[in-house]
């Protein structure tokens, strides 16, 4: 019995490697592309040979010294990333904490207007939404991209079905003590939400990252473009800077590799979601 057990494990090992070594062959792909010059691009595009005599950093040398407005939206993204990602995770945890452990009229109404607005194209929100932007006067600003995406609902379900899941004696015993419902939340509460937290940064980190089409549209002024939008603008009609493309994805997939790294730990704790151990 153990032996078929082992085997099985080597099998399914096997099986997940192999997956795992074709989902990185595009990346594996696209990282030789951006050391290759644009004509052999244009010539024979992206494929998995490596000609090693062609290959060179000239591509990253450009980037490094001369593409200044690339680096313009690199430092957009990371700033709109960051204040998107704190910003619906406070505000998100406390709306999903409310809905999952305080009882009060209206709790379930407002929790079925979540799933309605989570089921809702962003595409159909978007003309009201940029109608709003124009009236309060933050199109081409930080604002503009960031304000939207403050509580997202997937955020909002995401934390109050993790919250469901905490022990309710904790509340009762601080209150007892004294402890304010602000001073449960921040001091007992969030640290026991962690793991939904790091997951949540990731996926909020990742939408806002790759976001495109929001910025597009409320985005006017060529350094206050981000990552997305900077590099669709290198095709042209009059020519298409392939070479910096590709590097310039590269250099992109940087930052989600970290914020990746640094919350791996509780990254499929808190996809497990009401789980507590007593």
């Amino acid at each position: 019995m153990l032996a078929r057990d082992r085997f099985f494990t080597i099998i399914i090992t096997i099986v997940i490697a192999l997956i795992a070594i074709l989902a990185l062959f595009p990346l594996f792909s696209l990282m030789i592309s951006s050391l290759r010059p644009s004509s052999e691009l244009m010539r024979n595009g992206i494929t998995l040979s490596i000609p090693f005599e062609q290959l060179n950093f000239s591509n990253y040398t450009y980037i490094f010294t001369e593409a200044g407005n690339y680096w313009s939206w690199y430092i957009n993204s990371i700033l709109i990333s960051a204040a998107s990602i704190i910003l619906c995770l406070f505000f998100s945890s406390m709306v999903g904490y409310a809905l999952a452990v305080y009882e009060f009229k209206g709790n379930r109404f407002i929790f079925i207007l979540v799933l309605l607005i989570l089921m809702v194209p962003f595409e159909i929100l978007m003309l009201p939404l940029y109608q709003l932007m124009v009236g309060l006067q933050m199109i081409d600003t930080y604002l503009a991209v960031i304000l939207p995406m403050m509580v997202a609902p997937i955020a909002v379900f995401f934390f109050r079905q993790y919250a469901s899941g905490l022990p309710k004696d904790l509340m009762e015993s601080a209150r007892m003590d004294g402890c304010t419902e602000y001073g449960i939340f921040f001091r007992i509460m969030a640290p026991l939400m962690l793991p939904s937290f790091a997951a949540m940064a990731i996926l909020q980190g990742l939408s806002s990252w790759n976001n495109f089409l929001w910025p597009l549209v409320v985005l006017r002024s060529n350094t206050m473009f981000t990552l997305p939008v900077g590099l669709a603008t290198l095709l042209t009609p009059y020519g298409n800077n392939y070479d910096i493309l590709i590097a310039g994805s590269v250099m992109t997939i940087l930052p989600v590799v970290i914020l990746f790294l640094f919350f791996q730990r509780y990254f499929i704790e808190g996809l497990t979601v009401g789980g507590v151990k007593g």
